[in-house]
């Protein structure tokens, strides 16, 4: 196993942990319980962002840019979509 493999595996995993403490924290029905997986969500979640760095500096995850028309309709789309939401009536 090479390093590029070892990183890919790690970051596999973190996405992978971060998304099930996600899950675990809408879960949680003891505030001192959601307190402690948020901890170590963010903790993994800081170590998934260094691997994502790490592996981009490398060039083993590169990223396509998009089109600039792309990235305005989408925008465009989304805004659309925040618009319907009934935010104003949401407890914060």
């Amino acid at each position: 196993m090479n390093d590029k493999d070892f990183l890919t595996d790690l970051l596999s995993t973190e996405k992978y942990m971060t998304a099930s403490y996600g899950t675990a924290m809408n879960e949680a029905s003891h505030m001192q319980l959601y307190q402690e997986i948020a901890s170590v969500c963010n903790e993994s979640d800081q170590c998934m962002r260094d691997l994502f760095n790490t592996m981009f500096q490398k060039g083993w995850y590169s990223l396509e840019g998009a089109p600039q028309q792309t990235i305005q309709q989408a925008f465009q789309e989304y805004t659309g979509m925040k618009s319907q939401l009934p935010s104003g009536n949401m407890p914060h």
